[in-house]
């Protein structure tokens, strides 16, 4: 499933492909949102934004009152694809196409493909977390879910009720850079130790945003740094324990481990995040 910073990613490029003011043509060519496609059609995206691993696309008539949004959550297969017209031909596959006079967009096989209102956007910002790529980000509302929980730290971050746009690769990197034991209770983690967390994701997942893709190691700790092969993965991206179970841990040399956590695989190094 993508991460936070991939949607606001994406949210980036559909507001720079398509935000010019130009009525787009709104189709399905899968069949499964035409009613919807057919009453945005030639309507205007005036905003295109994220919260965690939600995007919102908001559209309007030419002299509009009032903007209807659709919601688009990838879920696990879904993908987006943009690119320059003229757009190809559509596939059966294709949920929502977006085109205009240079660009396009398909969307194919999201969990979430709705059109909604106002006050249906509105509840979905408000059973999430704070995201820490937005700028309305209350980081101590997450913290204090945190610090009153039992729950493992690891399960915590990963539940976007508490904090959206973290997912299992953020999760991992983060609390290894932090050398913190994945396992801890959420409530044993200290003010301080939360506030170094919360800035480490603002800033990675930022990076995450303009590179698109994650990179977590320090510049000490790179390919170039240490004289060691790059990372080959399908995932891309320099990381010090997601994915690498059984190999050297980059500082202490320890094995990566790996264990099933709130339903993911989880890394992290014994060694270096000892309690």
């Amino acid at each position: 499933m993508p991460e936070g910073h991939t949607i606001h990613r994406l949210a980036e490029d559909c507001a720079a492909a398509f935000s010019d003011g130009t009525p787009l043509r709104v189709s399905s060519p899968q069949g499964k949102f035409s009613d919807a496609a057919a009453l945005l059609d030639r309507a205007v995206l005036h905003t295109a934004e994220a919260h965690g691993k939600h995007l919102f696309l908001g559209f309007r008539e030419p002299d509009p009152e009032h903007t209807d949004w659709v919601h688009i959550h990838l879920g696990l297969f879904g993908k987006v694809a943009l690119g320059p017209a003229p757009a190809p031909p559509p596939t059966d596959t294709v949920r929502l196409r977006l085109t205009h006079h240079a660009s396009y967009a398909d969307l194919r096989g999201p969990t979430t493909c709705a059109l909604i209102t106002d006050t249906e956007k509105r509840a979905v910002h408000d059973r999430l977390g704070p995201d820490p790529l937005r700028p309305d980000a209350d980081p101590a509302a997450a913290y204090r879910m945190i610090s009153r929980s039992r729950t493992t730290i690891a399960a915590l971050l990963m539940d976007q009720k508490i904090i959206a746009g973290v997912g299992n690769v953020y999760r991992a990197e983060v609390l290894f850079r932090h050398r913190i034991d994945p396992y801890r209770a959420g409530r044993d983690i200290t003010p301080a130790e939360w506030d170094a967390l919360w800035t480490d994701l603002v800033g990675l997942m930022r990076e995450g945003v303009r590179n698109n893709r994650i990179d977590t190691v320090r510049p000490e700790h790179t390919p170039e740094a240490m004289g060691r092969p790059p990372r080959v993965d399908d995932h891309g991206g320099e990381v010090y324990v997601y994915r690498r179970a059984h190999q050297p841990c980059h500082i202490c040399g320890e094995g990566i481990r790996t264990a099933g956590l709130a339903a993911r695989n989880l890394f992290w190094c014994p060694a270096c995040q000892h309690r």
